[in-house]
């Protein structure tokens, strides 16, 4: 039983072949890293799996349903949700604003508040509630967005970098709260480069070159693939 799975997925850019028969699964419960070197293919990948992109051929099931055809917000009714590299936030507005927004559809005005307040304690955000979140700090506006993501209370959360431009103890604080949501009952697919962010959380990795899957396994067994490491060090030689 798969939580989503991809069979054959081809992403076809003209001539340029992005996504190359690409078959991959997240397990229910599970927390699933996506890795690769730059020009893998992994963000047109994370694009297809949320419906930004149409697949040139292949298929994507979500909780056994085959959902190739529906658009973004119909895949994130069915239970997933997104947060990309680059926060987004309404700037303008309160920390705890940027969460009523994220919940107001979802949740019975009654409990609004007290589901907001779960967020900010869960994230430990409740000293910005009121502050604007334009000026909150990097990781600050990270964790905010993961809030605003996971306020859907989604089956599998896909996570696009979510330590880009974090410092090692916000970077780890991010793994921690991505191993407790987990251990809520969410499934988690990131897309990330930090190798210790993915040693921290990851049950399961698999790593993308030039759009197929490479390999795939256990953090100490990619890790110990001189074939990966091959691929990564050419990437910085080259």
């Amino acid at each position: 039983m798969s939580l989503l799975e991809t069979r054959n997925l081809n992403k076809h850019f003209g001539g340029l072949h992005v996504t190359a028969d690409v078959n991959f699964t997240v397990k229910p419960g599970e927390i699933h890293c996506l890795i690769g070197p730059n020009g893998a293919g992994k963000s047109t990948f994370f694009r297809l799996v949320l419906g930004e992109h149409r697949p040139s051929s292949g298929q994507i099931f979500f909780a056994d349903q085959d959902i190739t055809a529906l658009k973004p917000f119909e895949r994130i009714r069915r239970g997933m949700s997104v947060k990309f590299q680059v926060p987004g936030i309404f700037s303008a507005l309160s920390v705890r604003q940027n969460l009523e927004i994220a919940l107001q559809h979802h949740v019975e005005p009654a409990v609004l508040d007290r589901e907001v307040d779960r967020v900010l304690t869960f994230l430990k955000l409740e000293p910005v509630a009121s502050q604007q979140a334009g000026f909150l700090s990097h990781g600050l506006k990270q964790w905010l967005e993961i809030g605003m993501a996971i306020s859907l209370k989604p089956r599998l959360l896909l996570l696009d970098e979510p330590t880009a431009g974090m410092s090692p103890e916000e970077t780890h604080a991010t793994g921690e709260i991505v191993k407790q949501l987990n251990a809520e009952g969410m499934s988690v697919l990131a897309v990330e480069h930090d190798m210790n962010f993915v040693r921290q959380v990851a049950h399961r990795v698999t790593v993308l070159h030039f759009g197929r899957v490479f390999a795939e396994g256990t953090i100490d067994q990619i890790v110990a693939d001189e074939r990966v490491a091959a691929i990564y060090l050419g990437e910085h030689h080259g």
